[in-house]
C-alpha cells in the first residue's frame, strides 16, 4: 500500500552552520537529516515508505531578523526543490517562509507552490515570542488560504521567558528536554493551535488548513474540555473549538507510535484527519511503518492513513 510520510526532516549547510547549529549536538542526526539523496532513499525503501514531504528542521527561519530570513528561506526552499526535481516520485518538499518578514514570506510562498511546486508550508512555531493569531502575519495566512496550501506548524523551542517561568530550576539536560520534546514544545503548539482559533483565523479563512504532528499535540485529550469551558457565547467565535479542530486541522504520527494516543485522537476528530509520519531523522521510519501496520485498521481506513488523507490534502 502506498506510504506518504508528511513530517520528515532536512537540513541544508548553510543552516546548519546558522540557526540549525543545535542540531550537532544531536548523535546520529547531522548525516542523515543532510541527505537529500541516496541515503535518504535508501532509508525509505527499507522502510516501505514511497514518498517523503521535507520540511526545513526545527527552529527554521523563524526566529531571524526578516533580511537574514528571507535569504536562507529562499536558499533552502531553491536547494529542497532541486532535490525534489532529482527525485519527483520520491521527495515533496514544504516551503521554508520568512515570516518574520510577512509581505516577503507571502510573496516566498507564492514563489515556491507556484515556481518550485511545493504543496504547503511549514512554520516552526511563535517567531520570537509573537504567534500566527497576530495579525502582523495575517499576510501569510491570506496568501496560504488563497493558494489552497496547508500549513504545517512545527514546534520549536518555547520562548525565553516561558523557559525561565515554566522549565528552569533543574539542570541544564533536564530543562532543555522538558521545554522541548519532553513536554513543553508539544504543549506550546497546542497553546497556538488554539490562539489560531480563539483568534478568529479559521472564521476568517474558513478553508484553510493546518497540520500539527505528534498525534494532535494534546489537543484531542482536552477536546472535550474546550467545549465545555471555552464556549462561542464566551468567544465570539462561530463555532464551538472542537470544531475547527474537526474541520481545519489534519494530525500526523511523527514519532508517537503509541496505539492508545492514536485511539484517542481518531476517537476526536476521525480517521480522515489523521496521516502517516515518522518524524525522520529524530524518528524512525521503520518503526513508524511497522507501528501503522500493526494498528487494527479495515483497509480503508489503512488506505487513509497511509496516503489518502495526504493526497487529497496536498493535492498530490
Amino acid at each position: 500500500m502506498r506510504t506518504i510520510a508528511l513530517e520528515e526532516h532536512y537540513a541544508t549547510t548553510k543552516f546548519l552552520s546558522g540557526p540549525g547549529a543545535w542540531l550537532a549536538s544531536r548523535p546520529g542526526i547531522i548525516e542523515p537529516i543532510s541527505d537529500l539523496g541516496g541515503g535518504r532513499i535508501a532509508a525509505m525503501d527499507e522502510a516501505g515508505v514511497d514518498l517523503a514531504v521535507l520540511s526545513l528542521a526545527a527552529p527554521g527561519v523563524e526566529q531571524l531578523d526578516g533580511p537574514e530570513a528571507v535569504r536562507l528561506a529562499r536558499n533552502c526552499n531553491d536547494e529542497l526543490a532541486a532535490a525534489v526535481g532529482r527525485h519527483p516520485d520520491r521527495l515533496a518538499g514544504f516551503a521554508a517562509v520568512p515570516i518574520s518578514a510577512p509581505e516577503a514570506a507571502a510573496e516566498e510562498l507564492e514563489r515556491a507552490v507556484r515556481q518550485l511546486g511545493f504543496p504547503g508550508a511549514v512554520i516552526n512555531g511563535h517567531s520570537k515570542g509573537r504567534y500566527l493569531d497576530d495579525r502582523y502575519f495575517e499576510p501569510v495566512l491570506e496568501r496560504a488560504a488563497a493558494l489552497k496550501v496547508p500549513i504545517y506548524l512545527h514546534p520549536t523551542i518555547p520562548p525565553a521567558g516561558v523557559i525561565e517561568s515554566s522549565y528552569a530550576g533543574f539542570a541544564a539536560d533536564v530543562t532543555f528536554v522538558l521545554a522541548t520534546v519532553g513536554w513543553g514544545w508539544h504543549i506550546n503548539t497546542a497553546t497556538h493551535v488554539l490562539r489560531l482559533i480563539l483568534g478568529g483565523v479559521f472564521d476568517r479563512y474558513p478553508e484553510l488548513q493546518f497540520i500539527i504532528g505528534h498525534m494532535g499535540e494534546a489537543t484531542s485529550f482536552m477536546l472535550p474540555r474546550f467545549d465545555a469551558t471555552l464556549t462561542p457565547e464566551l468567544t465570539g467565535l462561530r463555532h464551538p473549538v472542537s470544531t475547527y479542530l474537526r474541520q481545519n486541522l489534519h494530525y500526523t504520527f511523527a514519532n508517537f507510535n503509541d496505539e492508545a494516543t492514536y485511539a484517542n485522537l481518531v476517537a476526536q476528530v476521525g480517521v480522515g484527519r489523521v496521516c502517516f509520519s515518522a518524524d525522520y531523522p529524530f524518528g524512525s521510519m521503520r518503526a513508524a511503518r511497522s507501528f501503522l501496520d500493526r494498528l487494527p485498521l479495515s483497509p480503508d481506513d489503512r488506505a487513509l492513513i497511509s496516503h489518502r488523507n495526504a493526497e487529497r490534502l496536498l493535492g498530490l
